[in-house]
């Protein structure tokens, strides 16, 4: 396992070593021991999940608020997804920037977004199937989000704002600006 910092502190890019011979690939996918020595962290994760979606399908930015912050380790199974994490701390010197990653099953890299960001993807190939560990429990009085579009971060999706597929939800997350008066 090799970790790359990205420009935002504490957001890792996430390398694993892979074992490939004529029968196929084996790679140790995490490792918490590891995990937390290499990044300085103390993270535990609780809660596993896994969603479909088609070319286009944008999810995001989503974020948990107070005591419900969630740290993200996020990776593609199948597929490629460009993944955005948006620096929501106010304290840090890279608030409202953010990082974004394209990410598939050929590649296998994972993400780390820390708490105190918002995160979010879009499906760069026809399907694709992405998983993500979370440090703690989903909360729905705690979930927020920011628009995806939102003129201020500026996101380049990679992809034309015609072809992305949002649910009724994240077509009415509010900007960042108004976002962070709440936080």
């Amino acid at each position: 396992m090799k970790i790359e910092q990205t420009a935002l502190k504490d957001c890792y890019i996430i390398h694993d070593t892979v074992f490939e011979d004529s029968r196929g690939y084996f790679f140790e996918s995490f490792n918490e021991q590891k995990f937390n020595e290499l990044t300085g962290l103390n993270t535990r994760f609780v809660q596993d999940n896994q969603s479909a979606s088609t070319k286009g399908v944008l999810r995001g930015l989503h974020f948990q608020k107070g005591e419900h912050a969630q740290a993200k380790l996020v990776r593609v199974l199948e597929g490629t997804v460009l993944d955005v994490a948006v620096d929501l701390r106010k304290d840090s010197p890279t608030l409202g920037q953010y990082v974004a990653i394209e990410l598939s099953a050929t590649s296998r890299t994972q993400f780390f977004v820390p708490r105190g960001f918002a995160h979010g993807f879009v499906v760069l190939s026809e399907r694709a199937v992405f998983f993500y560990k979370c440090d703690n429990f989903y909360n729905k009085q705690a979930e927020s989000g920011i628009m995806y579009n939102d003129t201020t971060l500026n996101i380049d999706w990679k992809i034309p704002s015609a072809e992305m597929i949002l649910s009724e939800k994240d077509q009415q997350n509010p900007l960042f600006n108004d976002i962070m008066k709440t936080l």
